[in-house]
């Protein structure tokens, strides 16, 4: 993709918050537990058991998470903050009472943001050439500065 809009990288937010609820959660290495496993009965139902099914992320989308992610690195923590609440679908009310904005001016920092965003995607905007003035000082009006 080259030429990306702003709705385009909206997009990849949005894919790149799904991909990281489907990764696995992180746990921490060393811990174990040597007791046996509860085989529960039947008639137990399994009721005090929260099941949890995770769909996994595909390799692509975790590499285009992973590109997303680095993207961020050109905001500030609260444009950071306020695209990824967006990207969630966190609503702008939530998102108004988190950052403390009201929801016109949140809306415009996170359309700010995405513009920043898209600006470094798409590459260095092009200079205008400078335009030579064909005015000379000679034909400027000049206005006495004596009182009246």
């Amino acid at each position: 993709m080259t030429d990306w809009t702003i709705q385009a990288v909206a997009d990849r937010f949005h894919e790149a918050a799904i991909t990281a609820r489907r990764l696995p959660p992180a746990r921490v290495q060393g811990y174990a537990s040597y007791w046996p496993d509860i085989q529960r009965q039947s008639w137990e139902g399994y009721a005090d058991e929260r099941i949890v099914l995770r769909f996994a992320a595909s390799p692509a989308a975790i590499d285009r998470f992973g590109e997303t992610v680095r993207w961020l690195r050109w905001l500030d923590e609260e444009q950071r903050r306020l695209i990824w609440l967006r990207a969630q679908h966190v609503p702008w009310r939530e998102v108004c009472a988190r950052t403390g904005l009201i929801r016109k001016t949140a809306w415009r920092h996170w359309q700010h943001a995405l513009a920043l965003i898209t600006v470094h995607l798409n590459g260095p905007l092009p200079r205008m050439a400078e335009v030579k003035s064909n005015r000379s000082s000679e034909s400027a009006i000049e206005f006495p500065l004596t009182p009246a």
